[in-house]
């Protein structure tokens, strides 16, 4: 049953919501990103973009080089937030029944159970997704968007709160598999982390084995303290004019040159989730036009599709191009 505890399996009790402060919520969250920091070292803004993300009860694309901390980002925030943690290792072998679970027989009973797979986590690493073919690739789309799962025709509700953290090497390396663009709708935000500045690489190259410190974490929040925090962010306010401006962009997506594919109105409504938790982050009770630029070229950066003549333009580049439009 891979250790799974049996208060976390199905449909748990969602927390009253918390009469806490903006500023109390700020301050329990910068604790997060602070105790992560220590060992993320120099990456702060990767770090509260993630717990943005998780906040707005989204999940995080991270797609960069083997070797800069993608995996142990994701072990930090599960440690730091008392999440109940599970990492697939995502090879081109793997099948949908090793993330999911499979029906077992039983021969004292003489009948078939439903052993879970890794899935049922709080947290799921999902390491190098891109690495597995489409078909094992897809049995995460129903859990990410629904919490649930369906297996030979019975549907099972996953833990809450529930999160998934992949990471991707990228595509021109061997042995990948491009996520189709179904399966990059489902994330929130897409990170890139990137090599740590010449400060922070010599403390990391003089320090104590990241590994070891991990495992010496202490929560700094728990589950029922983040889902209470989460209640918070739908109402942080939202300005119609804020929204006028989100429109603006949606729209200069769809009839600029720059792409073939532009924002749906799924990417509007995370622009506008991620946007609130930005604010929520900063101590705010409501959103400006900065929160949405804050979290656009995350939102919107693996969402776009560039037309034939951009397609040598990454991913953030084509999101830049967002931010050209003015504010209405």
């Amino acid at each position: 049953m891979f250790g799974i505890p049996a208060n976390i399996l199905g449909s748990a009790k969602e927390t009253p919501r918390s009469e806490a402060s903006a500023q109390d919520i700020k301050q329990s969250l910068h604790a997060v990103i602070a105790t992560a920091g220590k060992i993320i070292l120099g990456k702060d803004q990767q770090l509260k973009l993630a717990v943005c993300c998780l906040l707005a009860r989204g999940h995080v694309l991270i797609e960069d080089l083997p070797g800069v901390g993608k995996t142990t980002l994701a072990h930090v925030l599960a440690k730091c937030l008392g999440l109940h943690f599970q990492r697939i290792q995502f090879t081109s072998d793997l099948l949908p029944a090793d993330i999911l679970g499979a029906s077992v027989y039983n021969r004292n009973s003489s009948e078939f159970h439903f052993v879970p797979g890794p899935i049922f986590a709080q947290l799921i690493l999902a390491d190098e997704v891109n690495r597995t073919t489409p078909k094992t690739q897809s049995a995460l789309l129903e859990a990410m968007e629904e919490n649930q799962v369906t297996i030979e025709g019975k549907t099972y509700s996953l833990p809450v709160p529930f999160f998934v953290i992949a990471t991707q090497n990228p595509n021109y390396q061997i042995g990948t598999f491009p996520l189709p663009e179904s399966q990059l709708d489902r994330f929130l935000m897409r990170l890139e982390i990137g090599y740590p500045d010449n400060v922070s690489e010599k403390a990391l190259l003089k320090g104590e084995d990241r590994r070891d410190i991990v495992q010496n974490l202490q929560p700094v929040i728990s589950p029922e303290q983040l889902m209470a925090l989460q209640k918070h962010v739908p109402s942080v306010v939202v300005s119609d004019a804020l929204i006028d401006y989100v429109q603006t962009l949606l729209n200069f997506s769809r009839e600029a040159a720059f792409y073939r594919t532009g924002l749906s109105p799924r990417a509007g409504l995370a622009l506008v989730r991620a946007a609130q938790a930005w604010a929520l982050l900063d101590g705010r009770t409501h959103t400006l036009p900065e929160d949405v630029q804050a979290v656009l070229p995350h939102v919107a950066g693996h969402r776009l599709v560039a037309a034939p003549e951009f397609r040598d333009q990454s991913a953030l580049e084509l999101a830049s191009h967002l931010l050209k439009v003015a504010v209405p």
